[in-house]
């Protein structure tokens, strides 16, 4: 297994430099995609690159969305040699110092997804705390249980090619509908999944905390998602009860501390 740590960014200012420089602490290849930031955050990452040797920064020229940057990322991984890659989001909202147990679970289980689970603090938005538990049901409802613990937390592990399946098989998951479709479409691929208890941060404006989240847009994207894949799902209702009779998803019952 070779994995290396992609970062999609669009404008997390300062916030940038302190992921990667805290993922670069427990991990020697990482990737930042720059969706078409505008805000200078790259040149944090730039003074960077020549004490590290594996720090790669790939600019888009225009924001595409966190989709668009992670398949970016991953076809650069695939192309530059890795297996695996480690998904962060670029905010501060994940912890860096849950990566070795990323690792250490994926040298374990190299053929499996592993979804991080978010463990909320007092901190997260009650608004956002909830309503996700309205897109964590169908997620599992469309794979009929295959193992999502969370639909939309964005730290996770994904064997490269079987993401760039899950991409293939959509011209969607583009934007901010990327989490939740390509974590139903590996289940529907049959890639076994792993939940990982996760804490999650959100940072206060005081701290810089950023958020590209926009409730209406992002909720219809979501809305539009899911009715799409309800007709993708029940096209597949017949393969998936055979798969569920089977025993489904082999890695479903692994706990993970």
């Amino acid at each position: 297994m070779k994995l290396q740590i992609l970062i999609p960014s669009y404008n997390t200012g300062r916030l940038l430099a302190d992921t990667v420089l805290h993922a670069l602490e427990h991990w020697s290849d990482v990737c930042v995609v720059l969706d078409g930031s505008t805000d200078g955050s790259e040149k944090a990452v730039e003074v960077m690159q020549p004490s590290h040797p594996g720090l790669r920064l790939i600019k888009q020229p225009c924001n595409c969305g966190k989709g668009a940057a992670v398949l970016r990322g991953a076809e650069a991984a695939k192309a530059a040699g890795f297996t695996h890659v480690l998904t962060m989001d670029a905010d501060g909202q994940h912890p860096a110092e849950w990566i070795p147990k990323f690792v250490q679970l994926a040298e374990a289980h190299p053929q499996a997804v592993l979804f991080g689970k978010p463990v909320f603090g007092p901190e997260a938005p009650q608004l956002r705390v909830q309503g996700r538990r309205i897109s964590n049901g169908w997620a599992n409802l469309e794979t009929l249980g295959w193992g999502i613990g969370d639909s939309l937390f964005g730290m996770r592990v994904y064997p490269v090619q079987a993401l760039l399946d899950a991409f293939r098989s959509t011209w969607f998951a583009r934007r901010f509908d990327f989490d939740t479709e390509v974590a139903v479409r590996v289940c529907w691929l049959g890639v076994p999944t792993i939940n990982v208890p996760t804490p999650v941060r959100y940072l206060t404006q005081a701290e810089g905390g950023v958020s590209q989240f926009r409730y209406v847009r992002d909720n219809a994207l979501l809305t539009w998602m899911h009715a799409r894949l309800m007709i993708s799902f029940m096209l597949r209702l017949p393969f998936l009860l055979w798969r569920a009779l089977r025993g489904g998803n082999p890695l479903k019952n692994i706990v993970v501390d």
